[in-house]
């Protein structure tokens, strides 16, 4: 038996935060360290690993508080006793859609490093900028109207990138940079994402995109495989995209997620002892490396309740429209990643939670919730299907999905003649009924834009209605017993709905994932093989909750059509932001 097995690392590079992660091939954990930009970092007067320029909307990170952090990160390592020679293989995640500009000086300032200097004393001048633009940022709205608008409209756009303009896209943040910072721009030799930009410090080059991450940008046309030219003569402002092409290394756009990039820069293994043979693979960005956190089959959906609300599935289709994002799947040709994003998640159920009767603590206010939740009928219906169903929206902050400002508004729903009404105090018990309503709307919402992208199983429950196979919880709400169960009532899921436990580390551990199936695979292996193969499911899975439950199901299917109509009345009334 092996005593010292190989190791593979992976690396998640977010908003307030690095951690890393250490496993073997059979995907065991070995380490995990992180770095926390507020409390780790020196010199650095950033508030949850930012800082922000409120008069223009915008956020962004230093680029050398991420180099200190990689430093930083690998000392934990070092200090926890890691031993670096046993590493085979590196890959990473970062939070997608942030750019980094590099000036004519990166590329040999990578590959020149100094072992005995850190990587923040070496590389300080190698940008152009010397900060990253922040997911969060909102500074591009006139930016985001031009993109929508170059192509016919946001329809078009979205089919094309696979989704429309949104202000954290790095095609319109590279336009806004172009025209804020015309020298800087000009300064530019290279653009990367903030995952290739990890990828390029373990490189010791210019690491190109991931397959996946370059769906971020609102400049990539999917389906074609290539960079849009009407789009990168946009971002440029000319018609001769040659030189916008030479910034983004337009001509290096790996297909293969898993490809060998290079051996590790020799700094990493001067300075920390690593193999010279250590493999780089592509770094994807922080969503398509979470549906690599398990072997994810096609119509398989992680749902994140978080603070937020973000929907995952790995998807054979490709069904775009302004309301979704579509990518290509990090690791699989011909697959999809279909992902939906709500601001409104664990914030507007807290709000309803903390509008009931005060209870001592936060548990006995959540016990109230989950009592009130499981007492109240689907959709406040009588036992009539016919009659009125009470469907609500609760955005305490303005949406995306619908692009609504914040508000909270409440229907009644007559599923028979297709009607609606507000609701008033005599048809809608405040806050009893906001309890369910809350819970329901956010399913339902997922259910209604991932409808088309769902169809029936195979084999002997084919007779059951579209619905995705299993629905994977993640997040703080996935703890709730009283969620999950109406998460199973709604969105279906036939072999059930289950807990997926990995800690905070999902995304690193894609990453180490995806390292491992990038050295180790055989011929024509793919990711969902070899991982599949290795993952103890029983390790990291709970069976929490019932999926599809005939009759239940179906009932809802008049709901989602109700909320449909709720969205678009809204919609009607409401100056969308």
């Amino acid at each position: 038996m092996n005593d010292n097995p190989p190791l593979y690392l992976g690396f998640d590079l977010s908003t307030q935060q690095l951690k890393g992660i250490a496993v073997t091939s059979s995907l065991k954990a070995d380490h995990e360290v992180k770095f926390d930009f507020d409390a780790d970092s020196k010199g650095f007067n950033v508030k949850k690993g930012v800082l922000t320029n409120p008069s223009e909307n915008e956020v962004f990170a230093p680029l050398t508080m991420w180099l200190q952090a990689i430093d930083g990160v690998l000392q934990r390592f070092k200090d926890a006793g890691m031993d670096f020679s046993r590493v085979r293989g590196i890959s990473g995640a970062g939070m997608q859609h942030g750019s980094v500009y590099w000036n004519n000086k990166g590329e040999q300032a990578l590959g020149s490093l100094d072992p005995s200097k850190s990587l923040e004393g070496q590389l300080a001048d190698a940008f152009a900028h010397p900060y990253s633009p922040n997911w969060q940022d909102a500074s591009t709205q006139a930016q985001c109207d031009a993109f929508d608008a170059h192509l016919g409209d946001p329809t078009r756009l979205a089919f094309l990138t696979g989704s429309k303009a949104h202000h954290r896209f790095t095609g319109p943040q590279i336009l806004r940079f172009r025209t804020k910072y015309p020298a800087k721009y000009q300064e530019t030799s290279r653009i990367s994402l903030v995952s290739s930009f990890l990828a390029s410090i373990f490189l010791g080059k210019i690491a190109p995109f991931d397959i996946s991450d370059v769906c971020g940008m609102n400049l990539w046309d999917i389906k074609a495989g290539t960079w849009n030219e009407r789009l990168l003569s946009l971002t440029a402002g000319s018609t001769d995209t040659s030189d916008i092409k030479d910034k983004l290394g337009a001509a290096d756009v790996p297909e293969d997620g898993g490809a060998f990039l290079g051996n590790i820069s020799p700094y990493f293994v001067q300075r920390y002892g690593f193999s010279p043979t250590c493999a780089i693979a592509p770094s994807t960005g922080d969503n398509p490396s979470t549906i690599l956190a398990l072997p994810l089959r096609p119509l398989d959906a992680i749902v994140s309740l978080g603070t937020s609300t973000t929907f995952l599935m790995s998807t054979p289709y490709y069904k775009p429209n302004p309301a979704v994002h579509f990518m290509n799947h990090p690791t699989t040709p011909g697959l999809y990643m279909f992902m939906l994003c709500y601001k409104n998640g664990g914030l507007a159920r807290e709000n309803v939670r903390d509008s009931l009767p005060p209870s001592p603590d936060a548990a006995g206010q959540w016990q109230q919730f989950e009592r009130l939740a499981s007492m109240t009928s689907p959709m406040g219906q009588s036992s009539d299907l016919s009659s009125p169903m009470k469907i609500g929206l609760f955005f305490p902050r303005p949406e995306i999905v619908p692009n609504v400002r914040a508000g909270i508004w409440r229907f009644i729903y007559e599923p028979n003649t297709l009607s609606l009404m507000a609701a008033d105090e005599t048809m809608w018990k405040q806050p009893e009924d906001d309890v369910r309503a809350i819970v329901e709307s956010q399913f339902l919402s997922l259910r209604l834009r991932s409808r088309d992208l769902v169809e029936s199983p195979t084999g002997p429950n084919a007779h059951l209605p579209p619905q995705p196979r299993r629905i994977y919880l993640v997040g703080g709400g996935s703890r709730n017993a009283t969620i999950a169960r109406i998460a199973g009532q709604i969105l279906g899921g036939w072999e059930g709905v289950y807990r997926l436990d990995v800690g905070e580390n999902a995304c690193a551990l894609g990453a180490a994932y995806k390292a491992v199936w990038s050295v180790e695979r055989k011929d024509k292996q793919s990711f969902e093989e070899l991982i599949g193969s290795r993952w103890k499911e029983d390790e990291f899975v709970e069976r929490i909750a019932d999926g599809y439950q005939e009759g239940l199901f179906e009932k809802y299917g008049p709901a989602v059509e109700g909320l449909d109509l709720i969205e678009k009345e809204v919609l009607k009334g409401e100056k969308s932001i």
